[in-house]
């Protein structure tokens, strides 16, 4: 039979294999804590009982999935931002029951002390972790073509330039003979990679094609590529979940933090929060806009005035510059499906105030 616990708030510590419960009444005082196994079957029937009332969770490993199934079973569900929460990490007598009760009585006091994210739908995770897919092979293929290129700079030979996904093709022929047993089968590994990326790519086209058509909008922006459109567009999911394109810069990490105290105001590196690898990738863009193939453009007229200024850093703040104009011009671009023009010039944009 369920309980009607809609003024009971309840704080999860999650883990990898049990997750740790402690249950608030409505006057703050612990109800019950209990210890639950991290699995669909288990939680589904724990948490039967507790439909209505206020859960607080710390985003991980685990929560996405099992912040969908609470609210299945009529929860509230709260995911807080583990970097926002010293008073849990920092606590000097530390334990998993310890940190679901102090989850449940700051979510009881104040749910907006969590700082709470919100996660992706589960169509577009799968759809995810496509690239992310992807993007371990493009590591893996590149952790061993530098592999076997080391190995034979030691046997006093060198291989000849080529893009990865050539390597597999031009490679051989330049072996040392007393390296061929050691490292062909590693080439074998590297044109199995290349043939997995090739697939993951047109599996990206055909997504974008048939399921996501805004990212052609988005790839008119010389340098943004297929792979790059969407993720963009799956990291963020909701083009009205912004209401300036310019909170996109801080919502992916790419401004820089701020200590300010007074008269002290320090320059400190970009928060790095957020999703790392659309991160990374427009970071790529931006290199490839302000190199010696970008076209002239106002993004990179920003980003050389911003590297012309000096410094030991200047070329790669303005790099990071660029990386973050372009998250609120892809932003722009999405929301009113305008043509893009590279001397874009919009008196009430946001893109021009970013």
């Amino acid at each position: 039979m369920k309980c009607h616990l809609a003024n009971h708030t309840i704080g999860v510590d999650l883990g990898d294999k049990q997750n740790v419960v402690c249950v608030l009444d409505w006057n703050g005082d612990i109800a019950t804590t209990f210890k639950v196994t991290n699995t669909k079957t288990a939680m589904r029937k724990r948490f039967a009982a507790y439909s209505g009332a206020f859960v607080a969770i710390e985003a991980g490993t685990h929560s996405a999935w099992i912040s969908r199934l609470l609210k299945e079973l009529g929860c509230a569900v709260v995911v807080g931002n583990p970097r926002k929460l010293r008073c849990i990490w920092q606590e000097p007598i530390k334990t998993d029951f310890r940190d679901a009760e102090m989850l449940a009585r700051v979510a009881k006091m104040d749910p907006k002390l969590l700082r709470p994210i919100e996660h992706r739908s589960a169509d577009a995770q799968a759809r995810l972790a496509i690239l992310q897919a992807r993007d371990a092979l493009v590591k893996s293929r590149t952790s061993l073509i530098n592999h076997v290129r080391g190995t034979v700079k030691c046997a006093g030979e060198r291989l000849p330039k080529c893009s990865a996904a050539s390597f597999h093709k031009k490679a051989p022929e330049h072996i040392p003979s007393e390296l061929k047993a050691a490292l062909l089968p590693l080439i074998e590994q590297i044109a199995n990679f290349t043939e997995g990326i090739k697939k993951y790519e047109h599996e990206v086209t055909h997504l974008s094609r048939t399921h996501y058509p805004e990212t052609e909008v988005l790839r008119q922006v010389p340098g943004v590529g297929p792979i790059t459109a969407l993720a963009f567009v799956l990291t963020l999911e909701d083009k009205d979940r912004f209401t300036k394109s310019r909170d996109v810069g801080p919502f992916l990490g790419l401004v820089p933090k701020r200590d300010q105290s007074g008269d002290t105001d320090k320059q400190l590196r970009i928060t790095k929060c957020g999703n790392s690898q659309l991160r990374t990738l427009l970071v790529n863009v931006a290199h490839y806009i302000l190199g010696p193939f970008g076209a002239d453009s106002e993004l990179r007229r920003f980003g050389q005035r911003i590297a012309a200024r000096g410094g030991t850093i200047a070329k790669k703040r303005a790099v990071v510059a660029v990386a973050r104009k372009l998250a609120v011009l892809l932003h722009r671009l999405w929301v009113t499906g305008e043509e893009y023009h590279p001397f874009y010039c919009h008196k009430d944009s946001t893109v021009e105030a970013a």
